[in-house]
């Protein structure tokens, strides 16, 4: 089965934006910052690159307030180094703030920066921070890239001390296996250190400065897989042991000590995970020298995703629950409830009970008024036995109606509710991804909005060409699930819809995950029953078959096999 080319409608359905346009926002610059450590790394922690020294040209002369393109606003200056420079900016147009590398035209290394960013921005790879222009306009060349507020350097995450094995291990399969996909699609980043990957509130990784960094530098290798995946290796040592792997500092770390050489995380921090410390030195001893203490060296990202894969799952840590305040038992005395309790060593009068009513005329009435009780519950026990009798088979049947097939009591009159989405993320098994910017169109509550997969000449199984297509969802918290039900555009052909329980917002790979639900539909509507009771904060509505749909006008969608999303809701 081949794939589709939909390039030019992919471009129109950006949101309105110019061709090289992707959503989103950004917390620091691409990949150069105003530290020095950012800027002299040594050749060895970036692989065998080179640099041309770029200094035919001065920098343009900018300053805050300036307009590019009568969009975007100039706001801060956050590098000036090389003949370029990198500014924090505002689009006016869609009102979010954005990235900008401005270099002039005439600049040695300005033709190379602008093939990298317009390369990196057809990938089109929601793990990467995206490029959403790059424009030659005015004897400048500038480049222009999410700007993300809410995400976190790992350089800065390490300042309070390594990550815990589960993050590790999140972030290690997230770059690992986004960079596998950059170079199945012919682009290398050479540049990946502490600064350029960043954790966002979600938990997601995210990589900044695909190719686009290295152009700025003028960096090249002749290894670039080799390359990019030491510098994963890199990233993970420091992440479990909070050392930059190599004598020299950098990053805000320490090196290791001189003369010492390349050593196992493990043996430089106690308590480090020791299935990630392995592999941190198969990236990291790819060249061969110290291999022979290890298993087989990783010298491409596919081949650390692969070993990512063939380790035992590691799962976060259980959430610590602070004890309850310890109960405070309160004593009232007879006679002062609703009053406040008495000073300590206070003397409280005591009140005299009356004395009892004791006659004759007493006793005779209580043991005539215990005659006739007696009397009555004998009357009355026959009568009371007969009906219970004569109602017990009715009440077995209530019973066994209130109970449910696996022995739970009062599951009948259990109404589902309605579970509220709180963020999504398109999942990318292989291949380039779908429609990674209208994921939220599947739950804003307008079924005219869809999110929609590219179109396929062969059908309905998506394989061989890929396993799948699909969102991962996230529920706020573990949840129980019942149902999950999709509203979507196509019918006619069968589409076949699975449903996953996964770790996180973005799981590594498709094995990692557990399916819990499947259903195969040929009309609009798909409601999948989970199989399996689990509870989960994050769900995989993952498509395997779609229907023959042929050319979609309304949604600029080719002819071919495909479908469209439109609401998806989950019940509980």
């Amino acid at each position: 089965m081949a794939e589709r080319s939909t390039a030019a409608v992919d471009v129109a359905d950006n949101s309105g934006e110019q061709p090289l346009t992707a959503k989103a926002d950004q917390s620091t610059a691409d990949g150069v910052a105003m530290n020095p450590e950012r800027d002299t790394d040594s050749d060895k922690t970036q692989g065998s690159g080179s640099e041309d020294s770029g200094q035919k040209a001065s920098p343009p002369e900018l300053h805050s307030g300036h307009k590019l393109a009568r969009r975007y606003r100039l706001e801060e200056c956050v590098t000036r180094l090389d003949g370029f420079s990198s500014w924090r900016a505002v689009d006016e147009k869609l009102r979010r703030a954005v990235g900008v590398h401005i270099l002039p035209a005439e600049h040695v290394r300005a033709r190379s920066v602008l093939a990298a960013a317009r390369s990196s921005a057809l990938l089109g790879d929601p793990r990467f921070v995206q490029v959403l222009d790059a424009v030659e306009e005015n004897d400048l060349v500038y480049v222009v890239h999410e700007w993300l507020p809410d995400a976190t350097e790992l350089t800065t995450l390490l300042t309070n001390g390594p990550l815990e094995p589960h993050d590790a291990y999140q972030m290690v399969s997230q770059v690992a296996s986004a960079m596998a996909a950059a170079h199945r699609e012919g682009l290398a980043h050479l540049r990946l250190n502490p600064n350029a990957v960043l954790r966002a509130s979600t938990g997601q990784w995210r990589i900044r400065g695909l190719a686009v960094n290295a152009a700025l530098r003028g960096i090249s290798s002749d290894t670039p897989q080799r390359t990019d995946t030491e510098a994963i290796g890199a990233l993970l040592y420091a992440a479990l042991t909070q050392r930059w792997p190599y004598e020299s500092d950098a990053y805000g770390l320490s090196g290791l000590p001189k003369g010492v050489g390349l050593i196992a995380p493990d043996q430089v921090r106690a308590g480090v995970h020791r299935g990630l410390s392995e592999l941190a030195m198969r990236a990291l001893a790819n060249d061969g020298a110290t291999a022979s203490r290890h298993e087989a060296p990783c010298t491409t990202p596919e081949e650390l995703v692969k070993a990512i894969g063939e380790m035992p799952r590691i799962r976060p840590p259980e959430p610590a629950f602070t004890a309850p305040p310890e109960y405070q038992r309160t004593t009232y005395q007879q006679g002062t409830y609703g009053r406040p309790a008495p000073h300590p060593g206070a003397t409280q009068p005591l009140t005299t009970p009356p004395p009892p009513l004791q006659s004759r005329t007493g006793k005779a009435l209580k043991w005539a008024v215990s005659a006739l009780l007696i009397a009555a519950l004998g009357l009355g026990s026959w009568q009371l036995a007969d009906a219970l009798m004569d109602r017990s088979g009715k009440s077995d049947d209530t019973n066994r109606s209130q109970t449910t097939g696996d022995g739970d009591k009062g599951d009948a009159n259990h109404k589902p509710t309605a579970i509220k989405i709180q963020g999504s993320q398109e999942f990318i098994a292989e291949g380039d991804a779908q429609h990674p910017g209208d994921v939220q169109k599947t739950y804003d509550g307008d079924p005219s909005s869809y999110w929609r997969t590219r179109s396929f000449n062969e059908g309905p199984a998506i394989a061989p060409l890929k396993p799948g297509v699909g969102i991962v969802y996230d529920l706020g918290s573990p949840t129980k699930l019942g149902t999950a039900t999709l509203d979507m555009r196509y019918g006619g052909d069968h589409t076949t819809v699975e449903l996953y329980a996964a770790d996180s917002l973005t799981p590594p790979s498709l094995d990692s995950m557990q399916q819990i639900g499947k259903v195969t539909t040929t009309t609009n509507t798909a409601t999948v029953k989970v199989t399996k009771s689990v509870k989960t904060r994050y769900v995989l509505v993952w498509l395997t078959a779609v229907p023959n749909s042929g050319y979609d006008s309304t949604l600029y969608a080719g002819a071919g096999y495909k479908q469209a999303i439109g609401e998806v809701k989950f019940t509980g």
